[in-house]
């Protein structure tokens, strides 16, 4: 269906509009969901367990909607085609729906299963399709991360059902989203700061992409599938926390530090931030021998980089894509911080055992917190046509 010609509800006119309400919607729901099974126990109707449940949810059902948002709002511009809107994006909508209900609905796992594994197939063949139609081949490493994330997903599944062992899946989708951040970061944020300190008048500029950043996004490839499949070894810990150091450097070629007066670019450095602690954390952990449970190095590449990226991409793309300025002021500022704070709370509870539990419902409450900002104030966009339309 041509956007042109598009006269159906506006919340249908773009892929970013319904993917990124759901998005909110499912972070604010989720963490607190899972707090509550945590703390007082109990299981679910389907019979997952609930750790797999939060884990999988977090993963393949919000990320997953942020992906799908970004994708559908992006590949347009990659590639000079017209915007999946209408019927067809309501189908798509429908399908992660589909996938969230029956991973909560009292049915067999198998069928569950079955029902959730269809949307990210849907997404990744059509973000191949679209974009080689328009024969956009510098992006097809971005439709390969989404196809190996639906794969993840199947393989997730399968271990649930204790098909075969071992964690594969969960470590394979965290190091996919990371690569996806790496590259679609490596991107997006030196441009937007780009943009940014020209309109300002500042001679500072971000080192252009070069033969450094695509040694890293190799190396960083390398590094996490050694993680995925020997996330124990010292050897892999070096390599990660060397990586990671990596990416600082990168970070600081951005010149995050002039943007401090616009919280909705200096934000997009302070997300990025993640990848080097999450990746330091997770080398650390593996040379004190597993002493603290891969949990905060984890976290901080989840809570922390999947949770403020989306936040700081979906916050920029809808006030962009609905006709507004690129300002998200002090309501902004506030929503930003209570989820780099929330993060910062929930991989700083792995180091206070004394203090766990009061850390990490801090860190589910700010969470909580930032992603209702955002499902009130942005929702709010998503909803109403485009101003001045």
């Amino acid at each position: 269906m041509s956007a042109r010609h598009y006269q159906g509800p506006a919340f249908l006119s773009y892929g970013f509009r319904p993917f990124f309400l759901f998005a909110g919607l499912s972070a604010a729901f989720l963490v607190p969901a899972w707090l509550y099974l945590f703390t007082h126990g109990g299981g679910l109707p389907g019979g997952i367990d609930p750790l797999r449940w939060h884990i999988h949810e977090m993963l393949f059902g919000y990320l997953a909607a942020v992906i799908t948002g970004f994708l559908l709002t992006a590949i347009p511009n990659w590639t000079g085609r017209l915007p999946i809107s209408g019927r067809p994006l309501l189908m798509l909508a429908l399908v992660w729906l589909l996938g969230r209900m029956a991973m909560l609905a009292p049915i067999m796992p198998e069928t569950a299963a079955v029902v959730d594994s269809v949307f990210l197939i849907a997404v990744a063949g059509l973000a191949a399709r679209e974009v080689m139609a328009g024969k956009n081949w510098r992006n097809l490493p971005v439709c390969l991360i989404v196809g190996l994330l639906a794969a993840a997903n199947i393989v997730f599944h399968l271990e649930s059902l204790s098909v075969f062992g071992g964690d594969y899946a969960v470590r394979a989708s965290i190091g996919l989203v990371v690569m996806l951040n790496a590259l679609i970061g490596g991107r997006i944020v030196p441009s937007f700061t780009t943009n940014w300190l020209i309109k300002n008048s500042r001679s500072e500029r971000p080192v252009p992409f070069g033969e450094f950043d695509k040694l890293l996004l190799l190396a960083t490839a390398a590094a996490l599938l050694a993680w995925i499949v020997r996330p124990e070894s010292e050897v892999v810990a070096a390599v990660l926390m060397a990586i990671g150091g990596g990416h600082l450097l990168r970070l600081y070629r951005w010149r995050g530090w002039a943007t401090t007066s616009s919280a909705i670019v200096l934000v997009l450095h302070v997300a990025y931030l993640w990848i080097p602690v999450g990746l330091g954390l997770l080398g650390l952990d593996a040379i004190m021998q597993g002493a603290l449970t891969q949990s905060a190095g984890i976290h901080a590449l989840t809570a922390g980089l999947m949770g403020l990226m989306p936040l700081a991409v979906m916050s920029r793309a809808t006030l962009g894509h609905t006709g507004r300025d690129l300002r998200v002021g002090t309501f902004g500022g506030v929503m930003y911080s209570a989820i780099f704070l929330g993060a910062f709370l929930r991989v700083m509870a792995v180091f206070m055992p004394e203090a766990y539990m009061s850390f990490l419902s801090a860190a589910g409450f700010l969470w909580c917190l930032g992603f209702l900002m955002f499902t009130v104030r942005y929702g709010a966009m998503l909803l109403a046509p485009r101003v001045g339309a």
